[in-house]
């Protein structure tokens, strides 16, 4: 792709995920669901949540239906009614069918000279506070919007002026020096080396990741970390993101919630974990991944503990600073 960058443009021809592949967890999704609204289960209202397969934007779009039914009359649609919590067999349905659908993205690796462009946001104290940031593909420049103060005196200094800075080729500091941060380029090739299977994916990025280990933190929490961290990242492959779809399945008491809205008030749907103590790591609580319900893609989390509350606004790929897709 590159996946993010040409999104909107790769929907209309991206073929659809293979019906064969789709079929199996599809229907243990609906067999779930139909189960969790048996007529002899009265504490349950009579309802059931359906995650459909839509043949729009070239992805397969899960958007949350609710389905009214009675013991002598058909189904019949009616408008979604708020945040509806998946069991966790439909969650692992719901997310394998997601990541069925990102795998058939097509993927276009940026030029050297391109630059990844992400707008985000973020809430400190419920108040949203958004940047730009134009990063070069192979890690010689970066610019920001506002501008980042310097030192000193700041009498002169332009918050709205676009700041550009160019330096010596990262890739190479980090060859030499072992520095410790790739570049957007190195970052997306080490992705890319990654093995398709969830499993073997997560041990390779446990041992290559740049995220320290904690010492008392599980595997799922580790993994969970991992995700949450890798999701940041504005390019991901494909078959990445369909890897980290599948590993989030795996990571016990995740769930998929479908009706929600991000941090910026727009439709998704949310993956979380719950933490009823305080981790190793610190976080308690919720901690919930929003996704676009129609592409997939990246909008946000949020931690109920306050740490984190943030959204991308917007991202792409552009061949200039201070230029927007």
């Amino acid at each position: 792709m590159n996946e993010l960058d040409e999104l909107h443009g790769l929907r209309a021809d991206a073929p659809l995920p293979d019906a064969d592949r789709l079929a199996a967890p599809r229907t243990r999704l609906t067999a779930a669901l139909r189960h969790q609204t048996r007529p002899e289960r009265a504490a349950l209202p009579r309802r059931r949540m359906i995650l459909v397969g839509a043949a729009t934007a070239g992805a397969l779009a899960v958007t949350a239906q609710i389905v009214v039914t009675g013991p002598e009359d058909g189904p019949r649609a009616s408008a979604p009614k708020g945040p509806k919590v998946l069991s966790a067999g439909a969650s692992a349905d719901a997310l394998e069918l997601a990541a069925a659908a990102v795998e058939k993205h097509a993927s276009t690796e940026p030029g050297p000279k391109q630059w990844v462009y992400e707008k985000s946001t973020v809430f400190t104290g419920g108040k949203p506070q958004s940047s730009e940031e134009w990063t070069r593909w192979d890690g010689t420049g970066h610019a920001n919007l506002p501008g980042i103060p310097p030192a000193g005196d700041i009498s002169g200094f332009d918050p709205d002026k676009l700041q550009v800075w160019y330096g010596p080729n990262q890739e190479e500091r980090w060859k030499q020096e072992g520095y410790d941060d790739r570049s957007q380029r190195q970052f997306y090739r080490f992705l890319a080396t990654l093995p398709s299977d969830p499993g073997r994916m997560m041990q390779r990025i446990r041992q290559e990741h740049a995220i320290d280990s904690i010492k008392g933190e599980t595997r799922a929490q580790r993994d969970w970390r991992e995700i949450d961290v890798l999701y940041r990242s504005v390019l991901i492959p494909p078959k990445v993101q369909a890897g980290l779809f599948r590993a989030l399945a795996k990571i016990p008491g995740a769930r998929v919630t479908t009706g929600v809205k991000d941090p910026l008030g727009r439709a998704a749907i949310g993956v979380s974990v719950t933490y009823a103590d305080k981790t190793p790591s610190g976080w308690q609580g919720k901690q919930e991944i929003f996704f676009d319900p129609d592409s997939y893609a990246y909008l946000g989390q949020t931690r109920d503990d306050g740490q984190m509350v943030s959204a991308r606004a917007a991202w792409g790929v552009v061949n200039k600073p201070g230029a927007r897709p």
